[in-house]
């Protein structure tokens, strides 16, 4: 059975996305994987934006492979970021941190800006929905 049963859902006549997908479709067990932040499991956050995005995106995966999981499984995922302006300045450099850890997996996303975020050094929150095989 293949490692990765996870469909992109793309209408027809819509322009191909660019690292995310329109919609996702799979079969197995969900996990939910609860809002990650840019801290180690000690506690330190990583310096910078792009260095958060990219140890929240290792936290999501340390879950998952608890779950026998990883990035090919994750269907879809939600950022939360304090200031938008800070995302965009850094899509430069954020597309190969991401790939660095994500592969080459882009599931459905969702990106929204906040006032605030729980932990006050946070500058990014990102939640994950997986699909796994049965």
């Amino acid at each position: 059975m293949p490692d990765n049963l996870l469909t992109a859902l793309q209408p027809p006549g819509w322009p191909a996305p660019r690292g995310y997908a329109n919609g996702m479709m799979g079969h197995g067990r969900i996990v939910l994987v609860g809002g990650q932040i840019g801290w180690d499991p000690q506690g330190r956050f990583a310096t910078g934006f792009v260095a958060q995005v990219r140890q929240a995106l290792e936290n999501i995966l340390a879950v998952l492979a608890v779950a026998g999981g990883g990035p090919q499984h994750i269907g879809r995922l939600t950022w939360y970021v304090v200031d938008i302006a800070e995302y965009r300045e850094s899509l430069a450099e954020l597309g190969p941190a991401y790939r660095a850890v994500m592969g080459r997996n882009f599931p459905a996303m969702a990106l929204v800006q906040v006032v605030a975020l729980v932990e006050p050094e946070a500058r990014v929150e990102i939640e994950a929905t997986a699909i796994l095989p049965d």
